[in-house]
């Protein structure tokens, strides 16, 4: 199984380096065998060898160049980062990356290796259409993106449940996990409002390879628990 945390705009690298230290001490102690993600925020990025894998949330298709505000690969290479999350939903709403753009970063960072988490989903309005229009909808979130690169990892992640403590039922969750194995063999990972409390019922689900967790993996202690379930669940 595959257990990511994405830390958003949170923890500063000193605190970063203390939930990495933490949670590959626990992954170690315990024998996890999951795949274990970090992201963290861009400035508390840092190289890290173990069981815990270091990845960016966000890096321009570029080497270098003059593009403010932005990192390259030239940034991430520093800090032998081969982990990006592409096309999650705060990326595509809130900062209006448009799947053109996501193509390009998804080729420039395929090309160069690197595993991707590929993330796909749909807001409430969507939703609300019905089932044919909602996969209509993640449908165009596919387009351009070559489903059989052997980095390829998927994240479905319902927008409108994302940091609002709503989740799908579980029939939902399986229901569309169905459809997307449809589409690609890469794995898929659940993503949306993900916690303690729900994690090891999400994860027992079919068709669920891990989980992409935001703001309930903040606390390193509430993420290796996150970790020992999926071990208990060794899928």
């Amino acid at each position: 199984m595959i257990i990511a945390a994405n830390l958003k705009t949170n923890l500063t690298r000193e605190k970063t380096a203390k939930y990495i230290s933490e949670v590959e001490s626990y992954v170690r102690k315990n024998s996890i065998t999951s795949e274990v993600f970090v992201f963290p925020a861009t400035s508390s990025l840092t190289s890290h060898t173990g069981a815990v894998v270091v990845g960016a949330q966000n890096a321009y298709p570029t080497i270098n160049g003059a593009f403010t505000g932005e990192i390259g690969y030239e940034q991430l290479e520093e800090f032998g980062i081969k982990t990006i999350l592409i096309g999650h939903s705060e990326r595509r709403h809130l900062l209006g990356e448009t799947q053109e753009e996501l193509i390009k970063k998804f080729n420039f960072y395929k090309e160069l290796g690197f595993k991707i988490i590929y993330c796909v989903g749909e807001p409430l309005e969507i939703r609300e259409a019905g089932f044919e229009t909602m996969m209509e909808y993640i449908s165009k979130q596919y387009e351009g993106i070559d489903v059989t690169y052997e980095n390829l990892i998927i994240a479905y992640e319902p927008v409108w449940a994302i940091g609002t403590g709503l989740t799908p039922t579980s029939e939902d969750i399986v229901a569309i996990h169905a459809e997307l194995k449809k589409k690609s063999l890469a794995p898929i990972l659940y993503g949306g409002s993900v916690k303690v409390t729900n994690a090891k019922e999400v994860l027992a689900l079919d068709g669920v390879d891990g989980i992409l967790v935001g703001g309930a993996a903040l606390y390193a202690e509430h993420f290796c628990t996150m970790c020992e379930y999926a071990q208990e669940l060794n899928k």
